[in-house]
């Protein structure tokens, strides 16, 4: 049976409060003129409520939970608890034992207190849930927990706290312990040193096994040299948090140690792993990564995926004609091997895609393999190379992804030409269908790539899908088999489009592909009526053009929505802002329905890639993109403008660059 309350010094308070009242309105009635011993009644009667005001709630609380929690079997079981608890009415502390009060309180004994006076940034809510609230109390870290009894008046709640600071600072300790992997390479090594002399590249040399131990000296970890211009490094997550934090400042080290030289390294970080060998295996996908994207930064995995680092120079080129010829042999194996080929390139496919996709399936019709090129014709920029080839006579070359679904079986094979990112693909569902899947592109690798495929011809250092394409042709087939004319100037128009007519990224191997292409017929005069635009198309780009502000070196337009039919102005608008002067770096922003489509170019000195990829999207050095969802256009230009402030604060970061004196010849 519940007990009654006891006349405590609530009641005896409550009592007065009222006396006090009823002798004020008497004196107010009979004796209006003794005013100053109104006032002493008043201020008694103000500290008796107030009294009675900080114990009613006390009071009240005893009585919801049911009789006196002084000295009951209750108050005696919790206080000789290990640990500090606290008993609250609402928010309101009502009692807590001698380990709360000496642990918490440092022997501070306070009147039904606030409890976030007590425990400050507690959230009961939290505390309810089955791993408790962590907080930082009394020079230590503590884990709340707490039981909450809805009451009459007001719920009742206990607090349980136990203290893990020893069990935290191993935990912390346990975490900036954990190794981690890296694995430096030094790009193009083959290349840089190959023309030195002895003298000469015993100096660099030591100048970068200098710059690795001091940078991996400062702390625990061990470096070692496994190859010729590779290293490996295993070092504590404390050390990888700090070389994060400077940015991997090594590689600008590294850049400076002799500036007449192109001499750089990639970095690739596996971080986070549950074990070593995991982190290995990380590092070198990592490595793969930074080289994909030109070379000449670090790329860091974790289990959240990459982060990357520098990438604000040009890449080194590496490429060989052997390695063209033993992947345009594996890619022929596959063909024969599969029963149909599905090629595609990516949406709003342009002269690269369609160019380089129509050399495929010239390399399919030499295997006598069926294939089809996988493209929407209502949402693509190649509009007049499409129709050029069916008026040849090619029409069936072309089919929608949706019609070529039903020919795809375990055996069909899925080639991707001109991206390598699994969101940018003409078709996904094709894509997942498909039993084998091939990979030929150019572009600086990012994240999003496609994974498992079982061919990746991945070059950077290619000017375009296109010229990847036209050296396969050279090792497929015999003489007489080589792409009609229609074909070669299909693949010579993606060439020119992303060299903008061999002005930009180009190499001795593009004019070699271009040359190759001229001898299967290609005629520049028919290329160049590839470009023709409409009115409409040609108006749009005028009025891009001429809306551009300069911001930093850069030209930004910011327009609204552009007629369907004249969105290839946008990617010609920014091609053309290169060409005014002192020009670095162009950004075209279009709004399309309630996001954002940005277009980037550059001639090379400023990485669009870098700056797209702050923003979301991706690319290549000289040519990126990126699309922003759910903004206006004149937010988008502050965020571009964001952008290009983090890039050029690493380009001074990094130092002024110096091209090298003479390019390197490609390997023959």
């Amino acid at each position: 049976m519940k007990q009654k309350p006891r006349w405590t010094l609530e009641m005896l308070t409550a009592a007065l409060a009222v006396l006090c009242a009823l002798l004020v309105l008497v004196l107010l009635v009979q004796r209006p003129a003794i005013w100053p011993l109104l006032a002493v009644l008043v201020v008694l009667w103000g500290v008796l409520f107030v009294l009675f005001r900080c114990r009613l709630r006390s009071w009240v609380a005893r009585w919801v939970c049911g009789g006196s929690f002084e000295k009951s079997k209750t108050q005696f079981s919790l206080e000789p608890l290990s640990q500090p608890a606290a008993l609250l009415s609402g928010e309101t502390v009502l009692w807590y034992n001698a380990e709360f009060r000496t642990r918490l309180m440092k022997e501070e004994s306070l009147l039904t207190p606030r409890v976030q006076k007590v425990l400050p940034g507690l959230d009961l809510q939290e505390s309810r849930t089955a791993g408790g609230q962590l907080l930082n109390l009394a020079d230590g870290a503590w884990s709340v927990h707490s039981s909450t009894v809805p009451g009459e008046a007001e719920s009742m709640t206990l607090l349980v706290l136990n203290e893990e600071t020893a069990l935290r600072k191993v935990e912390a300790e346990y975490k900036a312990s954990r190794p981690g992997y890296l694995v430096f390479l030094v790009d193009g090594y083959d290349d840089v040193f190959s023309d030195m002399l002895d003298s000469e590249r015993a100096r660099l040399l030591e100048g970068i096994n200098r710059v690795l131990e001091d940078m991996i000296g400062r702390g625990t970890g061990f470096l070692r040299r496994v190859a010729s211009g590779r290293y490996i490094a295993v070092v504590e997550e404390r050390q990888l948090e700090q070389f994060a934090k400077r940015g991997y400042d090594v590689l600008d080290k590294i850049r400076a140690l002799d500036p007449s030289v192109n001499l750089s390294i990639s970095i690739g970080i596996g971080r986070g792993a549950k074990t070593l060998r995991e982190a290995q295996d990380m590092a070198v996908q990592a490595l793969d990564m930074a080289q994909g994207r030109g070379g000449d930064q670090a790329a860091e995995m974790t289990p959240d995926g990459f982060t990357f680092y520098g990438g604000v120079s040009h890449g080194v080129e590496k490429r060989s004609k052997v390695r063209s010829r033993i992947v345009a042999d594996q890619l022929v194996k596959l063909i024969k091997e599969a029963d149909h080929v599905v090629i595609m390139g990516h949406r709003m496919s342009d002269l690269d895609a369609i160019g380089a996709a129509e050399g495929v399936l010239r390399i399919c019709k030499i295997c006598d393999v069926p294939a089809v090129i996988a493209v929407r014709r209502d949402a693509t920029l190649a509009g007049s190379l499409i129709n050029a080839l069916v008026a040849a006579g090619q029409e069936d070359d072309f089919i929608d992804p949706k019609g070529a679904l039903p020919i795809i079986s375990q055996r069909t094979l899925c080639i991707i030409v001109d991206t390598y990112q699994l969101g940018l693909v003409e078709s996904r569902e094709i894509l997942e269908k498909c039993g084998k899947v091939a990979v030929i592109d150019h572009h600086r690798k990012g994240v999003g790539f496609i994974e498992n495929a079982d061919l990746v011809c991945h070059e950077p250092y290619a000017s375009s899908a296109s010229e990847l394409v036209t050296e396969f042709l050279q090792y497929v087939g015999d003489r007489d088999d080589k792409p009609n004319r229609i074909e070669a100037e299909g693949l010579l128009s993606g060439i020119m489009l992303d060299t903008r007519d061999f002005t930009l990224h180009t190499g001795v191997r593009t004019f070699e592909a271009a040359a190759a292409l001229r001898r299967y017929g290609a005629e520049t005069e028919r290329v160049r009526q590839l470009f023709d635009v409409s009115m409409v198309e040609y108006t749009t780009k005028a009025m891009l053009v001429s809306e551009a502000q300069m911001y930093r070196g850069c030209a930004i337009t910011v327009s609204g929505e552009v007629a369907p039919e004249a969105r290839v102005a946008i990617a010609q608008a920014a091609n053309d802002l290169l060409t005014i002067q002192n020009v670095e770096a162009s950004f075209v922003a279009v709004q399309v329905g309630g996001g954002v489509n940005i277009s980037a170019r550059s001639l090379g000195a400023v990485n669009v890639q870098v700056i797209m990829e702050a923003l979301g999207g991706g690319g290549h050095q000289t040519m990126a993109a990126a699309q922003l969802k759910h903004i206006t256009p004149e937010a988008a230009r502050s965020r571009i403008q964001t952008a290009i402030d983090q890039y050029r604060e690493a380009q001074k970061k990094s130092g002024p660059e110096s091209e090298p004196e003479q390019k390197k010849k490609d390997k023959q």
